[in-house]
């Protein structure tokens, strides 16, 4: 078996596969269109209720009803609407990003074709958020950060870098995470990554290592995919900032927080 390595992300899938189309949407789910959907699922954890990958499609609009997974989406063509049960309407455009909790009571409405990053959380545990909770999630990228508490210096190479991060959204189980975060210059040591981690860079510029010792560089706008249990060095000489979706299964999510991401 080879070593995990991280998974870059196309708008347009896979070179010389691109998109798949996708099963119908059910006419019973819809009050307008007709939509054609296309995709590529670009991970899969080993339980299967963590999905992650790239979509497309054509205009709709949903019945009013429960979202029936959390899911964190980033926009890259086009946008949607989505009407919350009190009248209150969220509009999120390209380059912007946004979680829906499960539960969530929402029509979700396009009047054009979109195009989106997503990271899934097929939730099954029962365990629900309270119904203040149950709205749109929109991290904003340029936010003030808190500063990351004290850290394990025999990790890093240089010196302990400055980070800071802002969590905006937390599901009912503790082991979905979504916010922002940020470093000055940074070089860890080669260790298993701990959780699996969807990137989005928003500034700066970063070099992750893998096991095999296949170096590739990410950089403002890039979005990747580091599983859980590759092995994972980082560096950067410079700031980096990004948005974050973190999955680790429950009994690790308990041990480790998103405050301390990396």
């Amino acid at each position: 078996m080879s070593e995990p390595t991280p998974i870059a992300y196309s708008d347009r899938g896979p070179a010389g596969a691109g998109l798949a189309v996708w099963p119908e949407i059910p006419a019973e789910a819809l009050t307008e269109g007709r939509p054609v959907q296309t995709g590529h699922a670009y991970f899969a954890d080993e339980t299967g209720k963590l999905t992650s990958g790239v979509w497309h499609c054509t205009p709709m609009t949903t019945k009013r009803a429960p979202y029936d997974v959390n899911e964190f989406m980033l926009v890259l063509e086009g946008s949607v609407t989505i009407a919350h049960e009190n009248g209150v309407e969220d509009t999120i455009r390209a380059g912007e990003s946004f979680v829906i909790p499960k539960g969530t009571p929402c029509v979700w409405k396009q009047t054009g074709d979109i195009r989106k990053f997503y990271a899934i959380f097929d939730d099954d545990s029962g365990e629900t958020l309270g119904d203040d909770k149950l709205v749109v999630r929109r991290p904003d990228p340029g936010c003030d950060l808190d500063p990351v508490g004290e850290q394990d210096a025999s990790r890093y190479i240089g010196g302990v870098p400055e980070q800071g991060v802002k969590v905006f959204f937390e599901d009912a189980t503790g082991q979905m995470t979504v916010g922002v975060w940020s470093t000055t210059e940074m070089h860890t040591g080669p260790a298993p990554f701990p959780r699996n981690e969807l990137m989005h860079i928003l500034e700066g510029e970063v070099t992750i290592t893998d096991g095999a010792g296949r170096a590739t560089t990410y950089g403002a706008g890039d979005t990747f995919m580091v599983p859980k249990g590759m092995v994972y060095r980082w560096d950067s000489t410079g700031a980096v900032r990004k948005i974050f979706c973190i999955f680790q299964p429950r009994e690790a999510a308990a041990a480790s927080r998103p405050e301390a991401a990396e």
